[in-house]
């Protein structure tokens, strides 16, 4: 059976990025788009060199011109784009020409699913659609709308995962990777020890 990866996201401190490599996640998600996990680069670059070669540094944005998301990855040398916003397809296109690309689709029900096929990333990361919101919402949605689905490329599974619901949402759902950013929270950009050991515990068995 595949091995499903874990992405934690939203870190703003270098203690909890140590914390969640020593617990092995394969993603390091840091956050330069907008909320209360938003660092600046200079912020992002000292995390980033914290994460090995083997691990993901992940930069996220919401609908950044090319430029500026170019800027901010060559600053930091983060190593994967998530593009968070309704960045079109030829912005996607030209990124993961240079970067693996990630993009995030809010999911209201199975019609937003059918709208995703083709879209150029390498991977989707599925989130529950809140107004005004984009990621971190600790809101889930109905994750079984991915049974028996193939969208074509790999699959990251967000939205109110938590230690408690994400070893059932993950057997249901068999998803290449999971992503959670508040569950693993004592509050917003503060990642809690416990919670981070319980979340890769959860999956794992």
């Amino acid at each position: 059976m595949t091995r499903t990866r874990i992405k934690f996201c939203g870190f703003t401190r270098p203690e909890d990025v140590s914390t969640a490599l020593d617990l092995g996640v394969d993603a390091i998600g840091l956050n330069f788009a907008r909320g209360p996990r938003r660092i600046t680069v200079d912020q992002g670059a000292r995390l980033a060199g914290l994460i090995p070669p083997f691990a993901a540094a992940t930069a996220l944005f919401l609908d950044a011109d090319e430029a500026t998301i170019l800027e901010v990855m060559a600053r930091t040398r983060c190593t994967v784009i998530q593009l968070h916003g309704h960045e079109p397809p030829e912005l996607a296109a030209a990124l993961g020409r240079r970067f693996p690309v990630l993009k995030a689709f809010a999911v209201r029900g199975p019609e937003d699913l059918d709208a995703i096929h083709g879209y150029p990333a390498d991977a989707y990361l599925l989130d529950a659609a809140v107004p005004g919101q984009a990621g971190g919402t600790g809101v889930a949605w109905d994750h079984h709308l991915l049974v028996g689905r193939d969208l074509g490329r790999p699959v990251v599974l967000a939205g109110g995962l938590t230690p408690e619901t994400v070893g059932p949402a993950a057997a249901a759902v068999r998803p290449w990777a999971v992503d959670v950013a508040s569950g693993i929270e004592s509050a917003p950009g503060l990642k809690d020890a416990g919670r981070m050991a319980a979340f890769v515990r959860a999956l794992r068995e």
